[in-house]
């Protein structure tokens, strides 16, 4: 986004679309507020001794027994950010009228020092953002600039030409959501004792989650990577812990967290939040989810506070403010309707206790619009993320970076490095990007023709054929695809080819496909709470049943699209003949055509089995006639005769 300084007047007006960091005090106000003007406009008030603390405390004419509280609890100017009013309570500042009077001090202190210091960033799916100077600073790094040359939805911009958006400005925007629905809760629900410092932690864990993402998002970790490292459970969550510890060392950011009020635990909150609870190795395919162990996971908060952790990545059902900025731009970006209203589910969110954990719930009205977003997430994943061109490209650059990783190398940290090697190495996996493709197009080293052939392929449209797909009747690997294209190739004999030439395991492709709601084979709204108009504090769960008897009876599909790389007419037309008889012996769906309909038909002349349709059916079968409804014979006799008597009469 573009980044615009504000000043003057702006600089006080109320924040419409913005984040600044403010404890909600609406439920401590009161008529007789503290003198602001006893502010002494020091503009590092997180760097004020103990001393300095109480000094401001006298100068607003608090109790001398307050500031004696505050000096013998030690409480600094960092300590300030986080002071809550259950703090208070705990320092023995009992007087209900002392604890609204610090309150409010301490908001109008942190507002002047934020309201000074933060940047406005004019987003074009959520208006103008207001981040903090901790955020900014953040930005302001090229761990996090290099989100700007990563595209958000990869090779899909291949494809789609509005699908030009990258990390960069999502990531920008999940934070901002972020901040949205926690501020939402603090001032809803006084009670959870939500701090600044939870919102700054949220914030940043939104803005953070994705810097672990290699070239062309998740192409890297879900194809290259388990291509070149196989058995690898590497994900680019675990990246983007590494990442964040690598930025706030290269850059310095542990004196401004700390300026910030922001200490050891806050780290982790933050890490924990991009990646789950933080093991010795980040590489378990377990559930994170915080109801699946009796003990919590967690350290960087405490299981009062857990339900913060299903804001930016939301284990427990998937309904996060990742999801709701991606449905929004997009959507946005691809000319496409976004049926999901975020700003609504904000206006139901309420947090309450399920199972002895607090957990985010929503009204029970509002089940069907959650089955809606989950229908958004399908579709999109069925008409672009999945769609048949974008995997075919996907997986053309994905064989040019397999093909050029022994010779391509980033300077690292103790030397260069390779690109599958990169992900161990956070000063080589910096520099790593989309446009590792230019430096391989570019380069004049012998040995990356092949990547640069592959390459150009692409930039010339001489993709990879896609002559159909099918669903499997069971579930299949989507790692071990070799053998796949083996029994393809092996399904006919040289004689059953009649005269075709014959395909190799080599000529084949095989990508497959899983669409689900976010959940595997699961229903995530079973896994979501809701509560009722007339009973607020109960959660309770809404069967798919009592919603509709329209919804899905699955969650999750497969499909198979098979591509080959031959272009001429005779070997796709083997390549069809080789799908159709591996399909009918594995009992598989009738195949759906691929790209050229006309490649697999005929020549003039020829004769061949009749083809099929989606639905099983050989290509040219007559209709049945509708028993109810007269036929097309009849009706054309009927009309004849009703002529004939016009022009007699």
């Amino acid at each position: 986004g573009t980044r615009v300084m504000e000043a003057g007047e702006n600089a006080t007006r109320k924040r419409r679309f913005g984040t600044v960091i403010t404890p909600n005090v609406e439920h401590l106000a009161t008529s007789k507020r503290p003198k602001q003007s006893a502010f002494s406009g020091s503009c590092n008030f997180t760097a004020w001794s103990k001393e300095e603390v109480a000094s401001f405390l006298q100068r607003n004419n608090f109790p001398a027994t307050t500031v004696q509280t505050f000096t013998d609890n030690q409480i600094e100017g960092r300590h300030l950010l986080q002071l809550s009013v259950n703090d208070l309570k705990a320092m023995g500042i009992t007087a209900v009228g002392v604890q609204k009077d610090i309150v409010n001090a301490l908001c109008g202190l942190r507002t002047e020092e934020v309201t000074r210091k933060q940047k406005v960033f004019n987003d074009p799916t959520h208006g103008h953002i207001e981040l903090h100077p901790l955020l900014v600073k953040i930005i302001d790094t090229p761990q996090f600039q290099r989100l700007r040359n990563i595209k958000q939805l990869g090779a899909a911009y291949y494809v789609f030409p509005g699908a030009s958006h990258n990390r960069f400005e999502h990531s920008i925007g999940v934070c901002h959501l972020a901040g949205q629905l926690v501020e939402t809760l603090q001032r809803k629900q006084p009670e959870l004792g939500i701090t600044d410092a939870d919102i700054l932690c949220v914030r940043m864990a939104g803005l953070c989650h994705d810097l672990g993402h290699g070239p062309f998002s998740h192409m890297f970790d879900m194809i290259f990577i388990p291509r070149v490292n196989p058995g690898s459970k590497w994900r680019h969550e675990q990246a983007s812990v590494e990442m964040f510890d690598h930025m706030v060392e290269a850059n310095g950011l542990k004196e401004e967290f700390e300026r910030w009020g922001l200490g050891t635990n806050d780290i982790t909150f933050v890490k924990e939040q991009i990646a789950g609870p933080l093991r010795p190795t980040l590489e378990e395919e377990e559930d994170q989810s915080p109801c699946s162990t009796r003990v919590w996971p967690y350290s960087g908060r405490s299981e009062e506070k857990g339900f913060l952790y299903e804001v930016v990545a939301n284990k427990r059902n998937g309904i996060d403010v990742d999801k709701w900025d991606y449905f929004a731009r997009d959507c946005y970006c691809l000319g496409m309707a976004n049926n999901f209203d975020w700003r609504r589910y904000l206006a139901f969110a309420r947090v309450l206790e399920v199972n002895n954990t607090k957990q985010i719930c929503t009204r029970d009205k509002e089940v069907s619009n959650l089955y809606e977003m989950f229908h958004t997430r399908s579709s999109l994943h069925r008409k672009v993320y999945q769609h048949k061109t974008c995997k075919i490209v996907e997986t053309m650059i994905t064989e040019a970076l397999v093909k050029a990783n022994d010779h391509l190398l980033l300077p690292g940290k103790y030397g260069p490095v390779k690109m599958a090697d990169a992900i161990h190495d956070m000063v080589a996996y910096t520099r790593l990007t989309d446009s590792v493709i230019q430096l391989i197009l570019l380069s004049t080293d012998p040995n990356l023709k092949e990547s640069q052939e592959l390459l150009q392929k692409i930039e010339k449209r001489e993709l990879y054929k896609c002559i159909g797909q099918t669903q499997p009747t069971a579930y299949i690997d989507w790692t071990d695809t070799t053998s796949i294209a083996r029994e393809i190739v092996n399904s006919l004999t040289p004689d059953e080819l009649d005269g075709l030439p014959p395909l190799t395991t080599d000529d084949i492709v095989i990508c497959v496909i899983t669409f689900d709601y976010g959940m595997k084979k699961d229903n995530p709204v079973d896994h979501v709470r809701f509560y009722m108009k007339d009973c607020p504090e109960r959660a309770v769960t809404v069967r798919k049943d009592q919603v509709s008897q329209m919804l899905p009876h699955k969650f999750a599909e497969q499909q198979i699209h098979v591509y080959c790389k031959k272009r001429d007419h005779p070997s796709l037309k083997a390549a069809w003949k080789y799908f159709v008889s591996w399909c009918r012996t594995q009992k598989c769906v009738t195949p759906k055509g691929g790209e050229d309909m006309a490649s697999k038909c005929p020549e003039p002349g020829e004769e061949e089995e009749p083809g099929y349709t989606p639905y099983g059916t050989p290509l040219g079968t007559p209709a049945k006639p509708d028993p109810s409804v007269a036929s097309q014979g009849d009706l054309d006799h009927d009309v004849v005769i009703k002529k004939l008597l016009f022009f007699q009469s």
